[in-house]
């Protein structure tokens, strides 16, 4: 392909999609491409996408639509977690052309070279079992932070979840060569890496690693200021995952741990490895050695034989704990899943009530930790984003500031101390 043809990426669903983007995106850059912006006209569209629930799957469908009627001679090409799973709806959504899998989609420049050369433009469609390889990457677009893929696929199987199926059995890079990638993402200027996976925690489980002996090596980089641990699941993490974080001036005192219900019966019909118990005495551990620590948790409701007192012992339990807000997802049921397989459903009148109590005692929680926080002085990573004449920030336990737009504040790690919230709940600053 001699001609340079323009090319827009969108990205739905969680931070690994937007690690695994970015790399593909690059990779493009260096060779005959024009990297627009999704909302241009372009000559070929690719959306990665996500499966979790219904409602990220009618996202995937409506972005592909968007791209064609923007050009409906575009090339689209739609690739991850979604095309995985339902190959053949994929194909029948009109203008779609390329439709790669979970690991396939690394060859996608390969992928539309060869769709190029069919004389009649027959969809490619490529194999999607041969998710048995760790394939690298890390985001580069945001000019302050870096999501760096360490880990991939699952095998806890839990009852409601499709991500097994669609990403493969877990898998892991080394330590060294991760260690290898953070300085080289240290070296282009950015001051924080997040460390992203689907269950970072089985980290080198199958190499003979581990997830501590990693964030051992990784606190010893000197070059990057703030590395921030993403969800990590209760039974994977250990005190000496807490102590570290606890001692280290490199990991930041923000954990996220998944709860899904704080209801022992829910937990085993979802096929958790963990009970209420075990949650809370982990987040009571790092509230004993890291008091300023923010704690988010996801919690799902809705899930099928969930009765009313279930629920109820999710929100009591929330509501007493040390958790510092809640990530609420309303059960989404997934074909071929064991959660699917179960005949007491749960109304949507039912699961809209259980969400908005929820997300209510969620905001509560959140800003009685900001409130909690008022009088302390943080550092503060700020962002690029220019919101009304606002740039944005989070310190060192994920509290969102806000101070006036100020292009010598980007990707500068500033001390700031908390007094004043907007009706938004952000930390106003005057710098």
């Amino acid at each position: 392909m001699n001609e340079t043809k323009k090319i827009a990426f969108h990205t739905l669903g969680c931070k690994l999609n937007f690690s695994e983007t970015s790399t593909i995106s690059r990779g493009m850059s260096f060779e005959n491409y024009e990297i627009v912006d999704f909302k241009e006209r372009s000559d070929i569209y690719v959306i990665n996408t996500c499966s979790v629930t219904e409602n990220a799957e009618k996202k995937c469908i409506s972005s592909i639509k968007q791209a064609n009627r923007r050009n409906p001679e575009a090339i689209i090409a739609v690739i991850g977690c979604f095309s995985e799973l339902k190959q053949s709806e994929v194909l029948n959504i009109e203008g779609v052309d390329i439709v790669l899998g979970s690991n396939e989609k690394f060859n996608l420049s390969s992928e539309i070279e060869n769709f190029l050369k069919v004389e009649n433009n027959s969809q490619a469609i490529t194999s999607i079992k041969n998710n048995k390889f760790f394939i690298p990457s890390h985001s580069s677009g945001d000019r302050t932070r870096s999501f760096l893929k360490i880990q991939d696929g699952c095998d806890y199987y839990c009852a409601y979840c499709t991500i097994p199926f669609a990403r493969g059995a877990s898998r892991s890079a080394t330590i060294a060569d991760t260690v290898k990638t953070a300085k080289e993402i240290a070296a282009t200027g950015m001051n924080e890496i997040v460390l992203t996976g689907i269950n970072i925690g089985d980290f080198g489980r199958k190499n003979n690693e581990t997830f501590l002996d990693l964030l051992k090596e990784l606190d010893k980089i000197t070059e990057i200021p703030r590395i921030r641990i993403s969800s990590i699941e209760p039974d994977l993490l250990t005190d000496e995952i807490i102590e570290l974080v606890a001692n280290s001036k490199r990991f930041l005192p923000h954990f996220h741990i998944s709860l899904q219900s704080a209801s022992n019966k829910v937990l085993e019909s979802m096929n958790r490895k963990y009970t209420r118990e075990l949650f809370d005495e982990r987040i009571l551990k790092i509230k004993e050695l890291i008091p300023n620590c923010c704690i988010a948790t996801d919690v799902i409701v809705g899930y099928p034989s969930e009765l009313k007192d279930d629920f109820l012992e999710t929100l009591d339990y929330i509501e007493d704990s040390v958790v510092s807000y809640v990530h609420v997802f309303t059960y989404s049921e997934r074909k071929n899943t064991a959660s699917s397989r179960i005949l007491e459903k749960v109304s949507p009148e039912a699961k809209r009530t259980r969400s908005e109590k929820l997300h209510f005692l969620s905001d509560t929680k959140k800003a009685k930790f900001y409130e909690e926080n008022i009088g302390q002085t943080y550092n503060v990573l700020f962002e690029s984003d220019n919101i009304k004449g606002y740039m944005h920030g989070y310190t060192e336990n994920y509290i969102k500031v806000k101070t006036k737009y100020n292009s010598s504040f980007i990707n500068k790690i500033l001390p700031v101390t908390l007094v004043e919230v907007d009706k938004e709940g952000i930390f106003v600053i005057n710098l």
